[in-house]
């Protein structure tokens, strides 16, 4: 589990063959899970300042491709800070920038969201957006929008997002829940 509170932007170092290498001063072990731009992934080797990750064909699938910066964040531990929102490192499925507008030292991002996911968005709710945990400050009909403050912007890839980029989405898992248990 996670909060979506990025420790740090790693590099990707290299991707062949579905062995992700990310370039991190995050530290791991074999075994432990790291979501990296949303996605929880197990390390399968930890050198050098590395972390490397076998990513297979379900996670390409429902994932957008890999950039050269990733958001990284290590799971969470007992008696560690919550900060974020419970996120679980199961990307939902994909969004599109529309737009970023300034707001003051921020940006208000539109983000498209499938039908799918969008149906679990509310206004003042959570959101993960490339891993990181957002409150949805307004949602129209397919999209919705959150406010980035400059620590954001600076600290996670979203300060480097443009119009058009996709972006992982993961909606709060507890409307996932709610919705699951009212359908009984």
């Amino acid at each position: 589990m996670f909060t979506g509170i990025v420790r740090e932007r790693g590099r990707v170092a290299s991707f062949n063959g579905g062995r992700l290498v990310v370039e991190t001063s995050v530290g791991a072990d074999v075994g432990d899970s790291v979501a990296l731009d949303g996605v929880c992934l197990t390390v399968v080797d930890a050198r050098d300042g590395t972390l490397a990750f076998d990513v297979v064909p379900e996670t390409l699938a429902r994932a957008k491709p890999f950039r050269a910066e990733v958001n990284v964040e290590p799971a969470l531990r007992a008696g560690d800070p919550l900060g974020g929102h419970y996120v679980q490192g199961h990307v939902d499925g994909v969004g599109r920038v529309r737009s970023l507008v300034p707001e003051d030292r921020g940006r208000r991002a539109w983000v498209e969201a499938p039908a799918a996911i969008a149906r679990y968005l509310v206004e003042k709710g959570s959101v993960a957006v490339d891993g990181v945990s957002l409150t949805v400050a307004a949602v129209a009909k397919g999209a919705f929008a959150v406010a980035l403050v400059p620590h954001t912007l600076e600290a996670t890839t979203l300060g480097s997002l443009a119009p058009g980029d996709e972006v992982n989405l993961e909606v709060d898992v507890l409307a996932k829940y709610v919705e699951r248990l009212l359908a009984r």
